[in-house]
């Protein structure tokens, strides 16, 4: 191959013709007289990457533009100098090469600067030339052109035929100004220096060319992974590697490196323009739209601040949404953490170049990958990189916010405690669909079939799905989380803490754990009620999933009139479609089936389609908590007074706090059962003695008794759960049971109420429920959990079992004491 660079061989002026049977170019400048070359002096092109097809332009444009030709040797008036009058400033470089290995300098540019140390009478004009093939990612129109279009990674063979092949039509040829050598070689400078410092001149005069071109490089994975494995922390930790397995330091910084080459992302802004390109396609074959709401709030914070994205997680769509939005909105798409179960053949490779870098579940017995890990996230976050990342961990399979992980927050929190010269913003992101791409693989999880891997197969079979409606997609940016102003609530003085201390790792591990409390807490206030979150609520909680189209208008419009008149948060974004729009909406999405009726037609949802509806009532879910309580509470007791009233509600809101991750405090939550107890009875929904101020349901045989009753049954089957893990509690007995197998018993006894009394429920079977539900009883003191796991509780317990019985049915409380009596005792 060496061979071919040789100007003087036949394979040159053959191979230079037949590029020009298909290569069109555009030179800058047009008139080579604006170079200001001196005819006296000796000119030496500089290319920047080494390629034949690029050597092949250079001696072209050469002799078309009338300049010196490169292909001949270069001399002054008294010898020859070099071979040739070019020569590539980039030499190859490996992934696996150490920074020693890093720079490789042509060895003409090394015979040129000893010439010109030896011989002061010795000039040179150095004249940088850029050659780019195709226009800038951002400017392609074509999904491969846009993959194979000029970026800052040097391209290998291949790459380089294909954009030949690609973007031959349209190659740009920049000549610049012509640099003295003699004015770079200052006296007493020694070669090595010398050498440096022209090569250094010269990379930054092309890189300035190519941010004009093509826009910053985004990429430098080469660099991150030497800055990774050169901080001071990774360094000790290949140490302790080393000294732990028995191996040599090389051996365990070689591993450091393979850690970090498999996190690492390799951001391309071809394949972000390709993806831009794909993303559109796919939007308007899958979706009617994508609303996006209060993208604003991130306009405004983005310059000067460190913004890392916490969208929930309910579909392998989300990564690609966030970033398409991101990005189509004019700011810089964020780098996403993504599992390493999608780093698969093709689909890895493609989101690491969108900025995606990996992680693996677990780090648990890897501290050398912890240490690499930390130390990447906090180089990202220190260089001012958005940064993406899911702290529900993985994707909810039951439509509810997931408990969040403290993994990556938490890094997150001490990388800003480390080093906190640049202000680090939380910003909340809700996501809503009105239909999942993978929603029956959910209902199969749910009803207990092993989670399914990721495969390239598993992708292919859901491309297939393609041709199908999917409704809207609502994305709302919630209010933005200040990391600083956050910290100094929970901690004054943390700016001077040692993270590295034991009592600080307690610190860190409580505030990050409120911290992921409050960014899922807002992501929920960030919600977008759509128009089959609204039929979910209504039908789902009918016996048979179905009502008289007159009756669902009515029913949409009471709950179309509770968030419009007690907005659950001043972000909450509410359904603009009036009743019967709502109606037709889901009929046009197959969400619903219509029934003609002389007495009045009947909207019914299917049996295949009700448990898939779950995951979108669930959605939503928190907004109508307190109503749904409320109506729980005097649909099955005639009438109570508001004290009485209020003490329930707060019990039972303390109880789904966790679950629902609820926003109001124990002091607002009496103003906000007010205001809502307002609105239901302005409905007539509910009544209020005048002589007592007790407040009653309608009477039983009303239309209003009956959709109150409705509204309360949307809480029924989460309530449900919280009075079977408390009755199991009651079995046990206190200290007789851990919480493993109280989860475990909770797990088995719902799905066997689920297969008894709910044929077609998504509700009981989900582990995660059941685990935070203990977590929120634990965190209100009302469970005390020991060294080994059991759980321990008082009288407290009562009084929280005697407020779910409240707001249950005879018939539910009776179901689940007959089940819970026949689990073992503890």
């Amino acid at each position: 191959m060496a061979g071919w660079f040789d100007p003087s061989g036949w394979v040159f002026p053959i191979a230079r013709r037949l590029l020009y049977g298909w290569v069109r170019t555009t030179v800058f400048p047009a008139n080579a007289a604006e170079l200001d070359v001196d005819p006296g002096k000796p000119v030496c092109y500089v290319l920047q990457d080494r390629h034949f097809s690029n050597t092949l332009l250079l001696a072209e444009e050469t002799r078309r533009a009338g300049l010196p030709l490169a292909e001949t040797p270069l001399e002054d008036d008294r010898r020859r100098l070099l071979p040739r009058s070019f020569f590539f400033l980039h030499r190859e470089r490996e992934l696996l090469d150490r920074p020693s290995e890093a720079i490789r300098h042509s060895p003409l540019l090394v015979n040129l600067v000893r010439q010109g140390l030896a011989d002061p009478l010795l000039e040179v004009q150095l004249v940088p030339v850029v050659v780019l093939w195709g226009r800038a990612p951002r400017q392609q129109d074509s999904i491969l052109k846009a993959l194979f279009s000029e970026n800052w990674r040097p391209p290998g063979a291949w790459r380089q035929l294909l954009r030949i092949i690609l973007h031959g039509r349209n190659v740009l040829v920049r000549y610049n100004r012509p640099i003295s050598l003699r004015g770079l070689l200052q006296e007493g400078i020694g070669e090595e220096q010398a050498i440096r410092k022209l090569s250094r001149v010269l990379r930054v005069h092309f890189r300035r060319q190519r941010e004009m071109a093509i826009g910053p490089d985004l990429s430098h994975r080469h660099t991150q992974v030497d800055d990774v494995l050169a901080a001071e922390r990774v360094r000790a930790a290949i140490a302790v590697e080393a000294q732990t397995h028995g191996i040599d330091i090389d051996e365990a910084r070689t591993r450091a490196r393979r850690h970090a080459l498999e996190i690492v992302s390799d951001y391309s802004y071809g394949v972000l323009r390709a993806l831009e390109l794909l993303l559109n396609w796919l939007w308007t074959r899958l979706y009617d739209g994508i609303a996006t709401h209060n993208i604003d709030v991130v306009t405004r914070i983005a310059p000067g601040n460190e913004i890392v994205y916490i969208p929930c997680h309910r579909s392998h769509i989300d990564y690609l949404l966030l970033s398409y939005l991101i990005h189509r909105h004019g700011l810089t798409p964020p780098h996403i953490a993504a599992g390493s179960n999608l780093n698969l053949p093709l689909v890895g490779p493609l989101l690491r170049h969108g900025g995606a870098f990996f992680l693996r579940r677990s780090f648990k017995g890897e501290a050398l990958y912890a240490a690499v890990f930390d130390e990447y996230l906090h180089l990202m976050l220190s260089r001012g990189f958005p940064i993406e990342y899911f702290i529900e961990g993985g994707r909810s399979r039951s439509g509810r916010m997931l408990p969040p992980k403290a993994g990556i927050l938490g890094m997150t929190i001490n990388s800003f405690v480390r080093a906190h010269r640049r202000p680090l913003v939380f910003v909340p992101v809700y996501i809503g669909y009105e239909k999942l791409l993978e929603g029956k693989t959910y209902l199969g999880e749910l009803a207990g079939k092993p989670k399914q891997r990721e495969s390239l197969l598993a992708l292919l079979k859901t491309v297939r799905q393609l041709k199908r409606v999917f409704g809207q997609v609502h994305v709302n940016f919630g209010q933005p989380l200040p990391l600083a102003d956050f910290l100094d609530r929970q901690h004054a003085g943390w700016q001077t803490t040692d993270i590295t201390g034991h009592e600080s790792a307690d610190w860190s591990r409580l505030t990050t754990r409120r911290a992921a409390v409050e960014l899922a807490t807002r992501i929920n206030e960030a919600a977008v009620l759509n128009p089959i979150n609204l039929i979910a609520l209504t039908l789902l909680a009918t016996p048979k999933h179905t009502a008289d189209e007159r009756s669902l208008h009515r029913l949409l419009e009471h709950y179309l009139a509770l968030v419009r008149e007690t907005p659950y948060a001043a972000n909450t974004i509410s359904c603009p479609l009036p009743a019967n729009e709502i109606v037709a909406y889901a009929e046009r999405l197959a969400v619903v089936e219509r029934f003609r009726d002389p007495l009045g037609d009947l909207i019914r949802i299917s049996e295949q389609q009700a448990p898939l509806l779950a995951y979108f009532r669930n959605n939503v879910l928190h907004l109508f908590a307190v109503p749904a309580v409320i109506a729980c509470l005097l649909s099955h007791n005639s009438r109570l007074d508001p004290q009485r009233m209020n003490q329930a509600v707060a019990g039972i809101c303390l109880l789904m706090r966790a679950e629902l991750f609820l926003r109001w405090t124990g002091e607002q939550l009496p103003t906000v059962i007010e205001t809502v107890t307002g609105v239901l009875l302005a409905r007539g929904l509910l009544r209020r003695s005048a002589r007592s101020a007790r407040l009653a349901a309608p009477e039983p045989i009303s239309r209003e008794f009956a959709e109150l009753r409705l509204i309360g049954e949307t809480v029924r089957p989460m309530l449900e759960r919280h009075f079977l893990t408390l009755a199991l509690l009651h079995r046990h007995g206190s200290g007789q049971v851990t919480r493993q197998t109280l989860e475990i018993d909770c797990l088995q006894l719902a799905q066997r109420l689920s297969l008894l009394y709910e044929f077609n429920s998504s509700e009981f079977p989900d582990q995660a429920t059941f685990s935070a539900f203990i977590s929120s009883l634990i965190d209100a003191e009302v469970l005390d959990q020991d060294m080994q796991g059991r759980l321990h509780f008082d009288e407290r317990l009562t009084v929280t079992l005697e407020h779910a019985e409240l707001v249950l049915s005879a018939e539910a409380r009776q179901a689940i004491r007959r089940v819970t009596r026949a689990a073992p005792a503890g």
